[in-house]
């Protein structure tokens, strides 16, 4: 384990910049830039037009490990470079920002109110992959819809045993048990998570550490418990839909929890703008995602 990014993730002001949308939610992120379904007709083009709008992102000068402690990318991401570096190496020597890698392939078919991940076949060759590339840890979601006790822990179950995996492979897991903001549930299913998130955390070896990464909780600082644990790391929050607005009030109201965003970041970036207008717009998401981090 790299004790110096492990202090990073663990004492460092700042936040976690997602930008892992892949496969699906592609299209989506593209439209959201600016960029209409009609403009590519194969994965590849999609994908290389999702990297251009990465690459910007990265490459601006408020991207910068001032405010960002890490940023999780898709593999594909991983697999690029910017300004012809790679991206990871880029991420790590040129900014000083470390890198995740999104490794689940996708949610299995709703079953108890919950989607497990899809079984992941080629894990042992994923994480091989991730160590060329000096990767420091892997992130892996889950989704749960309603507040039914076995679906979630499954989830929270499949989570773990794949952390405790992974971390033994030499990497930091984030768990990502998400809560859909729109359930009519999701404050009960919120008690239910965190009792298994602390029965699963309970049952770890002492040596083992992950990340959490949990919807924004429906009575402020909910998940304080978690912060304080041994075996966690950081506490960390995604957006889950919330506009940015909505989604840093809703941050700064949590002490202890910093933000993983990745729509919420990306809002108002368009492929339309000019550097500085683009450059423009990122930094101000970056400062007050920031300011609702370190509150």
């Amino acid at each position: 384990m790299d004790e110096k990014r492990l202090k990073i993730m663990s004492d460092k002001p700042g936040f976690i910049a997602a930008l892992d949308q892949s496969g699906g939610s592609t299209p989506t992120v593209l439209r959201d830039y600016g960029i209409p379904d009609d403009t590519y007709h194969t994965d590849e083009e999609m994908f290389n037009l999702a990297h251009d709008m990465r690459y910007r992102i990265i490459a601006s000068p408020d991207f910068s490990s001032d405010y960002i402690l890490a940023a999780i990318l898709f593999e594909d991401t991983m697999k690029r470079t910017i300004e012809g570096i790679n991206t990871c190496e880029y991420l790590w020597d040129k900014k000083g920002i470390i890198p995740f890698l999104k490794i689940d392939q996708g949610l299995d078919v709703l079953k108890s109110g919950a989607q497990m991940m899809k079984p992941i076949e080629n894990l042992n060759e994923l994480l091989e992959e991730a160590k060329k590339y000096n990767v420091f840890g892997t992130k892996m979601r889950s989704l749960i819809l309603s507040a039914n006790p076995v679906g979630i822990k499954d989830v929270v179950e499949q989570q773990f045993e794949l952390a405790t995996t992974i971390f033994n492979q030499g990497f930091i897991p984030i768990i990502e048990p998400e809560i859909d903001i729109n359930s009519p549930e999701k404050g009960k299913a919120e008690i239910i998570l965190k009792e298994e998130l602390l029965t699963s955390l309970n049952n770890l070896d002492s040596n083992v550490k992950v990340i959490l990464k949990l919807s924004l909780p429906k009575i402020p600082n909910f998940y304080e418990e978690l912060i304080d644990h041994p075996n966690v790391v950081r506490l960390a929050a995604l957006s889950g839909g919330f506009n940015k607005a909505e989604a840093d009030k809703k941050l700064s109201e949590n002490k202890g929890m910093i933000a993983s965003f990745s729509r919420a970041l990306e809002e108002g970036l368009a492929y339309q703008e000019t550097d500085m207008e683009f450059d423009f717009a990122l930094k101000e998401s970056i400062n007050s995602i920031y300011k609702a981090s370190i509150k």
